[in-house]
């Protein structure tokens, strides 16, 4: 039975897909093989289809997961604190789209409150939510920033990922080490450069 898709928060897709099958899922893998030049009927790729379909659901969970359910919970009696909330080196892995293989790297996440904080465990987990999906970095940084506005509304957001990606460091250049560094910021970050500046000191960079 088919299985449809729909596209979640901060999703550009516009139409509901058709979800493939387990069992489709695991001949395109056996196809992928042979295309690459190996036996998949070999003993020691008979059961690799069966084991790729099951990575992949952990590797994409993120596309059944909601940011909105993640940050739904608030706490306000906070005694009055109203300063810089910040989450740092977030270790996160996550799948280039361009190429289907992996970038690893890590997360700063900072908000000023307004209404309330959210449990700092939720930060890491709307990280996760975001990189199990098919992913570029500069659209990541987007998502994360665009659900912590949309659903803590604070006075202020700021992100930075650095992350290596395969894509340079497997294939291609084979630029093994290069960093990629993305931020954004929004409400009093974006506004006020003492306050990027005290990101930028907090997460022990340079603006």
């Amino acid at each position: 039975m088919d299985v449809c898709v729909t596209p979640r928060h901060s999703d550009t897709s516009a139409a509901t897909i058709a979800r493939p099958t387990r069992e489709e899922a695991e001949a395109a893998v056996r196809t992928l093989i042979a295309w690459a030049g190996d036996n998949p009927a070999r003993e020691g790729l008979l059961d690799t289809p069966k084991r790729v379909t099951k990575a992949f659901g952990e590797f994409f969970a993120g596309y059944e997961q909601q940011a909105e359910e993640v940050l739904s919970t608030t706490f306000k009696e906070v005694g009055g604190y109203d300063d810089i909330v910040l989450v740092r080196d977030i270790p996160f892995s996550s799948h280039c789209e361009h190429h289907m293989v992996p970038f690893v790297g890590k997360v700063h996440v900072a908000y000023l409150p307004q209404y309330g904080v959210v449990g700092l465990s939720k930060l890491a987990r709307l990280v996760d939510v975001f990189a199990r999906r098919l992913q570029v970095q500069e659209n990541l940084t987007a998502q994360i920033i665009d659900a912590i506005n949309e659903y803590l509304n604070p006075r202020g957001a700021a992100v930075m990922i650095e992350a290596e990606h395969m894509c340079m460091s497997m294939r291609g250049v084979r630029a093994h080490g290069a960093l990629t560094i993305t931020h954004r910021f929004t409400g009093v970050f974006a506004e006020d450069r003492d306050q990027q500046d005290r990101f930028f000191s907090l997460v022990g960079k340079r603006g």
